[in-house]
């Protein structure tokens, strides 16, 4: 028989087999939440958006003058206004990069559609044959052109250096680019005595998914009370449940070709569903929590607000989880500091709108993932086509830290790769699937950054 114990309020795993008993202490580690870093201290609405890209460009500016002298030595550094003065000449240029695109979303397209005006095209991304490539600094823009302005690789608000020349028809030939890179690691990860892991999941879609067996299954597994000895130990080395958003809906509701009060049907029902789930929820991660420390993200679809960096769900929609010490809300993007290991993560929006963005089908989420450590941005497309609080003095999403471990949730399936820069940094980049749909769990080895998919289900 396998049970749960406690013992000075710390879980301990049990296996009984006649008169003898193995003890397994779950371990702990440290734990701080830096998510603090991303969240503005007053909430000040009444900001244009273009204080964001002044702040970006700013900030990532410095960083990219002392990455083109190291790159392209002795070649001159200007400003877009006085470009006419060197015409035909190599040169540099730093700037935002703005991709005019006619399929963004709009407000004036949202309102025509609403009124009628016009039929409404349902697309998968923002992407045309007419697309153009702009490049701007704090006074003017210039289109970028030449074979190396690839559309499929680029998305707006991204910060960089062009190396190349203006022609005479007013745009800019583009020889090389140059990005900010990975952060500098501040902090050395040396090899921890605990040997902790940590378990990633997504996507738990608790409207659709509550009843299902691979959720209970889960719920068994990491509260060790599933598998044999071997499998307990492996249990009780979880030192964090880290949930990647949408844990309550991964969808938004519809209410298509439906007069007022089938809409108002629908959304009383939908309403009492969230409410259903919610409590779910609660009781799932409060099993959990007494067990392991949780954190939980907010995702798209779940009761918080929608512009990011997105604060962590309210502790009144879950009273019993919140009431307990090992679990915390966290906000999305999210960072924080387990053992001497870095982690960072969203719940997926950034590479979803990255990905409508670009329009390329070529690119992987993780490759995309690895494009914004070397954009040195978690959210390069917000506030653009990508809700985001309007940011005045900072751009509080330009990267601070190396992260050791970098995700991405609610991905369409599991991948991984350990990615290392220039300055020796090493990154363990995982895309989280959908348990909702993959019932799969990502374990991370906090040590080795090792990772292993872990399926719940009965094949």
């Amino acid at each position: 028989m396998v049970h749960m114990t406690s013992n000075n309020d710390k879980n301990v795993i049990k296996n009984e087999e006649d008169e003898s008993v193995d003890v397994l202490e779950r371990k702990s580690v440290v734990y701080k939440d830096l998510s603090s870093t991303l969240v503005q201290e007053t909430s000040d609405y009444s900001k244009q958006f273009a204080h964001i890209y002044a702040a970006r460009l700013a900030e990532l500016g410095e960083v990219l003058t002392s990455k083109v002298q190291a790159k392209w030595k002795d070649v001159r550094l200007l400003k877009l206004a006085d470009l006419e003065d060197f015409e035909g000449e190599i040169c540099v240029i730093i700037g935002t990069l703005y991709k005019h695109q006619q399929w963004k979303p709009s407000i004036l397209q949202e309102l025509s559609e609403e009124h009628q005006l016009s039929l409404p095209a349902s697309r998968s991304d923002y992407c045309s044959e007419k697309d153009q490539v702009f490049l701007e600094d704090e006074m003017l823009r210039i289109k970028l052109v030449g074979k190396l302005v690839d559309l499929e690789s680029i998305v707006t608000g991204v910060v960089c250096a062009v190396l190349g020349s203006e022609e005479k028809d007013g745009t800019f030939q583009v020889k090389d680019w140059c990005f900010p890179g990975c952060v500098p690691k501040t902090i050395v990860s040396s090899s921890s005595n605990t040997n902790g892991k940590i378990v990633l999941i997504s996507g738990l879609n608790f409207i659709q998914n509550s009843d299902d067996l691979a959720m209970e299954l889960f719920r068994e597994w990491i509260c060790g009370m599933a598998g044999n000895v071997k499998a307990q130990k492996e249990e009780a080395s979880v030192v964090r449940l880290i949930i990647a958003g949408n844990a309550i809906s991964n969808n938004e509701k519809e209410y298509i070709h439906k007069n007022m009060s089938e809409v108002k049907v629908e959304e009383s029902k939908h309403a009492k569903e969230t409410v259903s789930a919610t409590q779910k929820l609660d009781d799932f991660l409060s099993d959990i929590a007494k067990c392991c420390c949780v954190t939980l993200l907010p995702g798209q679809y779940d009761p918080t607000n929608r512009m990011l960096p997105q604060r962590p769900l309210h502790p009144c929609l879950l009273p019993k989880s919140s009431k307990l010490g090992s679990f915390q809300g966290g906000s999305n993007p999210w960072i924080s500091q387990i053992d001497k290991r870095m982690i960072m993560g969203s719940s997926g929006q950034p590479l979803e709108d990255i990905k409508k963005a670009a329009g390329s089908k070529d690119i992987s989420p993780i490759e995309w993932l690895e494009k914004t450590i070397i954009w040195r941005h978690m959210c390069p497309t917000a506030p653009d086509t990508l809700p985001a609080y309007p940011f005045y003095k900072k751009d509080l999403f330009i990267m601070k830290h190396c992260p050791d471990i970098y995700f991405t949730g609610n991905a369409d399936k599991y991948e991984t790769k350990l990615w290392k820069g220039e300055q020796n940094q090493v990154i363990r980049l995982i895309s989280i699937p959908q348990f909702s749909s993959s019932h799969t769990a990502v374990l991370v080895d906090l040590e080795s950054l090792d990772t292993e998919l872990i399926h719940f289900g009965i094949e």
